[in-house]
């Protein structure tokens, strides 16, 4: 995997005015925990919207706080979707020889035999759970899915796992199916069918002499 370089200066405040003022000026407060002792930093902003267009939990960083080097992954974040901004970033620093445990995005390849004849596609995980040393975390699961028929489906166990990573799913859940396409139900009956035709109503009786 590709890694990615960030810089970061150390910051002193940690109160709720002084993270709005680091805001207004372009910066992302952030902190970084782990295997380095917990170090609030500041990164720009422009700079990470630029080298990181979507935050993903298993991308390793080369994270350079005030010049020095260290790898780490986004633990989490707090984001303004109404403004598009992210307001705070957890890093976790991590060991280049100790395992680490992450969430790796799935990414289906191929057009599915059953979606072709009809089917609809159905991805119920998005991501699995991994356990690997820190330069065997692979960008992403591919799973091919052309052979996949309607009313079958791909299972944790199916899938082989890339070289030193263990995936920590349960082998039994399913990651996609295809379900077969409902039927429209047929188009109910004419009314003429439903309910036999109204009679015309009996002629009145003619007056008697008097």
């Amino acid at each position: 995997m590709e890694q990615k370089t960030l810089s970061a200066v150390k910051r002193a405040e940690q109160k709720k005015g002084a993270n709005n003022r680091l805001r207004r000026q372009g910066k992302i407060p952030a902190i970084v925990y782990g295997n380095i002792e917990a170090t609030p930093v500041a990164i720009d902003e422009k700079e990470f919207f630029t080298k990181f267009r979507t935050v993903s939990e298993n991308m390793i960083i080369d994270l350079k706080i005030d010049g020095v080097s260290h790898d780490v992954l986004v633990k989490d974040y707090q984001e303004d979707i109404r403004l598009g901004k992210i307001l705070h970033i957890d890093f976790y620093a991590i060991a280049k020889d100790k395992i680490l445990r992450s969430r790796v995005p799935i990414k289906l390849t191929g057009s599915a035999k059953g979606a072709r004849d009809g089917g609809i596609v159905e991805l119920h995980l998005h991501e699995l759970d991994v356990e690997c040393i820190p330069r065997d975390l692979p960008a992403e699961i591919l799973i091919d899915v052309t052979s996949l028929e309607a009313g079958h489906g791909v299972h944790v166990r199916d899938v082989p796992a890339p070289s030193g990573v263990k995936f920590l799913n349960s082998e039994d859940q399913i990651i996609v199916s295809i379900t077969h396409a409902k039927v429209e139900a047929a188009p109910a009956a004419e009314a003429e069918e439903a309910a036999p035709a109204a009679q015309p109503a009996a002629a009145a009786a003619p007056p008697q002499a008097g």
